[in-house]
Parts: C-alpha cells; structure tokens; sequence
C-alpha cells in the first residue's frame, strides 16, 4: 500500500527533530548602511524549515514560534521558516475570527524574538488590511523590521482574498521568492521570480492530509519539479500529521537546484531541517534559457515587469 510506504519513509539529511511543545502593505526595510564587502551577496546561507504542529491558541503558537526561532538560531540557521497559517493554526473558525489586533501583536512579538536572536524568519499567518484578509507568509528581517508581506495567490480556501503581488527580496544579499501551499501548482509563480533574481524559494505549506493518499505523491513531485525547471533551490516547511492522520502529511524538504531532495522530514514529527544552501550552485540556468526563445522572450520579460523588487 501506497500510504505504509510513505510512512515507512526515513528522515533523510539533519534533523534537529521533536521539538514539543498585519496587516497594511509590504514594508521594506533596509538595514544599515555597511562596507561594500559586508554587502556582498552571502556564498553558503543556512536554512532551518520548522515542521510545526500549531494549535487552536493564538498565544500558544506565538510562544512555540519563538522557542523554534531561539533554537534554530543556537544552531546557527540565518533563516528560519514556518508552515502556512502556523501563527494561527490552519483552522478556518480561527482565522476569520481572529482580529486584526490580535495579528498585529503575534507578529511584533515574533519580529521582536528575530532581533533578540539575530535571525530572519518566514512565517504562515493572516494578515488583515482593511476590509481585506489574506493567507501570508510575512518575512521578518534580523533587526526586527518587516521585509514583506506576500499573500498566496493561488486560494484553495473560501476565507482569503486573491494576493495581489509577487516579490523578490534579500536575505543576506541573496535575492529570495515565497510561495504559499496551492501556489506550488502554478509553475509562472516561481519562474518570474526566478527570472527577476531569485535563487531561493521559501515555500509554506499545510498541504492535504494522509487521508488523501492519491495527492502525496503529486506534491512531492511539483515542488522538485519548480526546483529543477528553475535551477533553484525550495525550502519548503510544512505541517505534520496527526496521530489521527488529521492535520497535513509532514514531508518538508530541502530541495536542491537540480531537483534531487537534500533532506526530508518525518510524517508526524516536529521535525526542524538544517541545512547550508551553496548559492553559487542555483545557477537560474533553466528559467534563463527562456529568453533564448524568440517567440516567448518577450513574454516573459513583460511577465517579469510585474515582479516587485524589495532593496
């Protein structure tokens, strides 16, 4: 069966496993002015991909997202990246109820953990503009500034509004891209990205559970697909299963620019992947080839013009 086989899958690459237990526009913010050589893009960056159960408790979440931060950044991740809707939990009831209040504060505390620490963090949560609620993932920046705000696109929920962007920004003078869950089946978000300069993409996700066997096998195929058509790397934090195989299927990854998974996570572990991504080797050479094309060229340079660039 096919389902036994995925859940006698292994845990491949580090893992640093079982761990216990907004609104307004995008925001850039610009660290201080430093040397030309301390802004060089970084060559290694390391990654940390939180697999997280969240719960129903706003407070609890926050508290847990914050011991994830603490943690990864005592084993030296410079990123650290959290599931769709982690903030919340993926939990429909609470994300329409939760108000905007409530988010502003989940996310302050959550940037005020990322300067204490040192680190960036992407993190799954709502976030509401006026009459507005979209399903994001809110980038954070080490100084404790919001970078950006990027709404998922692609809905396959009744509750968010459509995003209305996409996004590059840097993490160390590495240019990056986000997508959130169903995005992943939509191969132009992540390719004009990449065009525009992405070399990393951070994806979230709470993808369908174990109960939905025929579509583990489909994701796991899509998101090493937008790697290897890219030539980029995906890091990708999802949720884990629960022990009534409610909740997603676990699987977060670390995906190489060539397509092969550098490391994988559990099923129903809260597991953390920790990994350091070579830049040099997301060479964007299979998203670049595009413009080789004297018929598509120009498509996809208008397709780029769209792409917001966040110095």
């Amino acid at each position: 069966m096919r389902l036994m086989r995925w859940i006698a899958c292994g845990v491949c690459g580090l893992l640093i496993g079982g761990m216990s237990a907004a609104h307004g526009q995008t925001v850039t913010s610009r660290p201080a002015d430093r040397p030309a050589a301390e802004r060089r893009p970084a060559r290694t960056l390391r990654v940390a991909a939180v697999q997280m159960r969240s719960s129903r408790d706003l407070d609890d979440n926050v508290a847990r997202t914050i011991r994830f931060i603490q943690r990864a950044a005592r084993n030296r991740a410079r990123v650290v990246v959290f599931p769709e809707c982690s903030v919340t939990g993926y939990f429909k009831d609470v994300v329409v109820q939760t108000q905007a209040e409530a988010l502003k504060d989940a996310e302050q505390r959550i940037a005020a953990a990322c300067r204490e620490a040192g680190v960036y963090a992407i993190v799954g949560m709502p976030v509401r503009d006026g009459g507005k609620l979209f399903n994001s993932a809110v980038v954070i920046s080490p100084e404790g500034g919001i970078i950006e705000r990027y709404h998922k696109m692609q809905l396959a929920e009744d509750w968010p509004t459509p995003g209305d962007h996409l996004s590059i920004y840097k993490i160390d003078g590495v240019w990056c891209t986000t997508i959130v869950c169903h995005d992943e089946r939509y191969p132009e978000l992540v390719r004009l990205p990449v065009l525009a300069g992405a070399q990393v993409v951070f994806y979230l996700s709470h993808e369908s559970g174990l109960h939905d066997e025929k579509k583990l096998e489909p994701y796991r195929a899509q998101i090493q697909a937008r790697a290897v058509e890219n030539g980029v790397y995906v890091v990708h934090a999802n949720a884990p299963a629960n022990n009534d195989a409610s909740g997603s299927h676990g699987h977060s990854r670390i995906i190489l620019p060539d397509g092969n998974i550098m490391q994988e996570a559990s099923i129903f572990g809260e597991d953390v992947l920790v990994a350091d991504l070579d830049i040099g080797r997301a060479n964007r050479i299979n998203a670049t080839n595009t413009y080789r094309s004297q018929l598509l060229a120009p498509w996809w340079r208008d397709g780029v013009s769209l792409v917001r660039r966040i110095e």
